[in-house]
């Protein structure tokens, strides 16, 4: 086994194919090339990737039934390859669960660099998808709702509560719109405003002793909404 993230191209043009794959070697990364949707299926049933570089015009099975049927199965990141005209294509592909896209022709330097961010952000996802959280001493069990602080003891927290911490969680280092968080809620209040969820910031922010000139948990972005800062360990 090794550490090095796996790439799985699936392009069934040859030329656009190696070139890339030939870069993403260069640039250490492991590679596996697939021209469509079978041969894409054998490989990942035998060798799972940590992201999926899916050309939408594929002939049979596209890009966007690939994108829809895997990310019904994992979190495996996702980048859509597309040609310029396909605007609505990509639109798609994002709400079904692309995490990103470039369009034909691309820059093989920007792509290199959308892929080390978001295999950044899917190793980080895979981490804290366990049931239990752990940061700068306090253990969250998503599963049991339980926040447990450094020194052992439980800490109550309210539903509303609860559900923003874990909203936060799973998005670490990214700052999330109030109305991003209300829509990460297992349950949708109707009474539930942006204003409820200021609310229940400032009360989280109390019970993880939070300094709201120096915070070390859950930073304001100002006119953009929060970010949870504390570093996953």
């Amino acid at each position: 086994m090794t550490d090095t993230p796996h790439i799985l191209i699936i392009e069934d043009e040859p030329v656009t194919r190696a070139t890339l794959a030939a870069y993403l070697d260069q640039s250490g990364y492991r590679i596996s090339q697939a021209d469509n949707a079978d041969r894409a299926e054998a490989i990942l049933s035998l060798d799972p990737a940590d992201l999926l570089l899916i050309d939408i015009n594929l002939s049979g099975k596209d890009g966007l039934q690939i994108t829809r049927e895997q990310r019904a199965q994992s979190e495996v990141g996702i980048i859509l390859i597309s040609a310029l005209t396909d605007d609505v294509d990509r639109i798609v592909g994002l709400e079904i669960g692309a995490d990103d896209y470039v369009c034909k022709p691309f820059n093989r330097r920007e792509l290199l660099a959308r892929i080390k961010n978001l295999l950044r952000r899917t190793t980080q996802l895979r981490h804290i998808n366990h049931r239990t959280i752990r940061f700068d001493g306090f253990v969250f069990d998503i599963v049991a709702r339980q926040l447990r602080g450094p020194d052992g003891q439980t800490i109550p927290l309210t539903r509303g509560e609860y559900e923003v911490l874990r909203v936060l969680v799973r998005h670490p280092g990214e700052v999330l719109s109030r109305d991003e968080i209300l829509l990460g809620f297992a349950r949708r209040h109707d009474s539930a405003s942006e204003r409820t969820v200021d609310v229940l910031i400032k009360r989280l922010r109390q019970k993880l002793g939070d300094d709201i000139k120096a915070t070390r948990f859950i930073t304001t972005s100002h006119g953009e909404g929060y970010v949870f800062t504390a570093a996953i360990g």
